[in-house]
């Protein structure tokens, strides 16, 4: 017998974006709710809170003020093929078809209902590279960060405690689900501050714990099998808390969980400056103007790896390698022009909602961040030659891989292709650069076709990047109701009475709606949507 319990209607695990707002709408059906977060109260919201804030829409209204011509169709041909989904995957193709339809009715519209407000420049990522994705731009960028989801709908739920209905507890750990026969009536665990044991117990239990991604060990051992062992230092972009507690326990009630070697990790990590848990890195977005190279100086090929286009494919390039880690080699200019970092905590502008400083950023560059990184981050090393810059990387890692040969050799041949002239550019990354730079939300972003070696625009930069956790496309594997499903029996699977799972612990939905790419802009929308559509079915109805 547990030392404390609580009693609700509805027993919700996790306090990040997902659970906010399944907890939010099961209030608004006259329902109780007891909220159980293992975090501190200050950080109620998760990940989200972190999170830079862009949302996947399709065929939007500033979409189409832009005259970007997007359509449910073409979505529906862009996700599955960056997806490719396994010929049996059957939930997260019925997911990740109820989320193209449900995400700009009931994600953008009714977070409009709310005053959230979206930047009128849609950004283009994850174009595909080896196949299509993204064939027009749908990343629309929350106007104050993953942060204003937090403020808004946490501020909503922190008035409601004040109700009587919802019951917050937070450094709450919830390690096993409670039942009665074959229904889940409520769960158990431990108070992380006093120590003392807990159960709660409700008609329903709604798991938004996250994913595994937050434990770099449990990322390990589901790592992709086709891509060899996992690299040596993986930096952890997650939410520390996201290590798969509540799927072990949905597991041990005969729940499904699948598809946790499918990842959504990033190829350009860097440790944070001010470490907010154990090897806590941050996600850089890369420099298209940059060369990317392995561990020994020599360029990435022979596809060139720049961002925007496939993020799997950049992992999956570096890891290829015999040491799993790169560099990126660049100059003052182009840090000054492109260089930006994944997150609300590095956009200040964007989370405060400074229109004046956000454009003056991206016109002139963000010079004060570069200056920052380079004065407090161990991966950024800056000198005024090729050679000083090979020796200060190989004194950065301890050992003498860099060949000083190698990387001259790559600078030089990229800066004599931009030397020929535009009519004479033979090499992949100009290719891309120049394609990038047709629209408009990536031409102001962009340099115009800026050389390595150039001592106009120095001093010269080498950044190492490390991959970085991030989400888990896997998870529990729910029905188009949120309902946590059983394992097959006889090839059927049956809906656990009691049990929902929303968010990244569902895999976005069905236990993998992204198969085995996201297009980016999908996990707020995701957590969005699961959650909406978990407390409608609480509720007895549907989106």
């Amino acid at each position: 017998m547990s030392d404390q319990h609580y009693q609700a209607d509805a027993i919700v695990v996790g306090g990040g974006i997902a659970g906010i707002i399944t907890a939010l709408e099961i209030l608004d059906q006259g329902k109780s709710v007891v909220l159980l977060d293992r975090d501190k109260e200050s950080e109620l919201g998760g990940l989200a809170r972190w999170a830079f804030g862009g949302m996947f829409f399709v065929d939007s209204p500033i979409q189409r003020k832009r005259g970007i011509k997007d359509s449910l169709d073409l979505a529906m041909r862009d996700w599955w093929s960056f997806a490719e989904f396994d010929e049996g995957e059957f939930w997260g193709k019925k997911w990740a078809e109820q989320f193209i339809h449900h995400t700009t009715p009931h994600a953008y519209h009714w977070l409009k209902q709310y005053g959230i407000k979206f930047f009128p420049v849609v950004h283009w990522v994850e174009r595909g590279l080896l196949q299509p994705g993204n064939s027009v731009p749908r990343f629309h960028l929350l106007w104050g960060t993953g942060y204003e989801l937090v403020r808004v709908f946490g501020g909503r739920l922190k008035e409601q405690a004040r109700s009587g209905k919802l019951q917050l507890h937070f450094r709450h750990r919830v390690t096993d689900l409670l039942t009665e026969g074959k229904a889940v009536t409520g769960v158990r665990g431990t108070n992380e501050e006093s120590g003392v044991e807990f159960s709660a117990g409700g008609e329903v239990v709604v798991i938004a714990t996250g994913g595994i991604n937050g434990s770099i060990e449990r990322l390990k051992e589901n790592w992709y099998p086709a891509w060899g062992s996992p690299p040596e230092v993986i930096l952890n972009g997650s939410h520390e808390y996201a290590v798969g507690d509540l799927h072990n326990a949905a597991g041990r009630v005969n729940a499904q969980v699948v598809n946790l070697e499918k990842q959504w990790n990033y190829a350009a990590g860097i440790h944070h400056p001010e470490p907010r848990m154990p090897n806590h890195g941050i996600s850089l977005v890369p420099c298209k103007s940059a060369l990317w190279t392995n561990y020994r100086g020599k360029r990435m090929g022979p596809m060139p790896l720049i961002t925007a286009y496939d993020t799997r494919y950049l992992v999956e390039r570096i890891c290829q390698e015999e040491k799993k880690y790169s560099w990126q080699i660049l100059n003052r200019k182009i840090a000054n022009k492109e260089f930006a970092i994944s997150g609300s905590e590095h956009n200040p502008a964007v989370r405060d909602k400074k229109l004046f400083q956000f454009i003056k950023n991206i016109l002139f560059g963000n010079k004060k961040l570069v200056q920052e990184v380079i004065e407090t981050c161990e991966d950024v090393v800056v000198a005024g030659s090729v050679e000083e810059l090979v020796d200060k990387m190989n004194t950065l890692t301890g050992d003498n891989d860099v060949d000083a040969q190698l990387l001259r050799d790559s600078i030089e041949r990229y800066d004599a292709n931009i030397d020929r002239g535009k009519s004479y550019h033979n090499d992949e990354q100009l290719r891309r650069i120049a394609h990038a730079r047709q629209y408009r939300g990536d031409r102001v972003r962009t340099c115009k076709f800026q050389k390595i070696d150039d001592p106009k625009a120095y001093p010269l930069i080498a950044i190492r990047e490390f991959i970085l956790s991030r989400k888990s496309l896997g998870g529990i594997q729910t029905d188009l109701q949120s309902r946590v499903l059983s394992k097959a029996v006889n090839g059927k699977q049956e809906p656990i009475h009691g049990l929902y799972a929303i968010g990244e612990a569902a895999g976005f939905g069905g236990g993998g709606m992204h198969g085995l790419r996201a297009l980016e802009g999908t996990f707020l929308s995701g957590c969005v949507i699961t959650a909406r559509v978990a407390a409608k079915a609480i509720g007895g109805g549907q989106l």
